[in-house]
């Protein structure tokens, strides 16, 4: 008796073949397609990741500003917080690429725009707008909380973002967490209190 196909495939030959689609299918889904970025925009997360916070920081930095420039009275209590929300925003900025430094026989190489950038921001205590002052509080006590809120919510943000973050960065965002949370604590606390 000669061999015929049968008129429909086999459970074997069903199985085997969604066993090897499904095989394809994890191989495929563990390339991610979009390069190291892995969203498709070719930018790499750790520069996505570091430009934001640099972003977030500015921002707070307006706050800053917008809120000195209404209670000059608090200058010299907000002056340290201030400088430190500058100095997070530097660390935070994407280093220029080693091979640039090391190749440039300046002795000062040119930082990345996101450095510059975050320099720039930390430079200038006279960045915030008109909008950014109708925002402060008119009262000194309430300003001081409206601040510690921002410190907060952006601390908060930030313990959350390092679930995704490199290893560096990680590190580098909670410790930039960590000392947001100790501003809120301070801007709420009464100074020279004894705890």
């Amino acid at each position: 008796m000669p061999w015929t196909l049968p008129p429909r495939p086999s459970r074997r030959s069903l199985l085997t073949g969604a066993a090897g689609a499904a095989g394809a299918a994890l191989l495929a889904g563990c390339t991610g397609g979009g390069g190291p970025s892995g969203d498709g925009t070719g930018i790499p997360l750790e520069r996505r990741m570091r430009e934001g916070a640099v972003r977030d920081s500015a921002r707070l930095l307006e706050r800053y500003d917008a809120t000195l420039a209404v209670h000059p009275g608090l200058a010299e209590r907000l002056a340290p917080l201030r400088a430190a929300v500058a100095a997070h925003s530097a660390a935070l900025a994407f280093p220029a690429p080693a091979a640039t430094r090391s190749a440039s026989p300046s002795p000062s190489p040119s930082p990345s725009p996101s450095a510059s950038a975050a320099a720039a921001a930390a430079a200038t205590p006279s960045g915030s707008t008109a909008a950014g002052r109708a925002d402060v509080p008119p009262k000194p006590a309430e300003a001081l909380s409206a601040l510690a809120d921002a410190e907060r919510s952006l601390s908060e943000a930030r313990t959350i973002a390092l679930a995704g973050a490199p290893g560096e960065l990680a590190r580098l965002l909670a410790s930039v967490a960590a000392c947001g949370a100790v501003h809120a604590y301070l801007l709420t606390s009464t100074p020279g209190a004894a705890s």
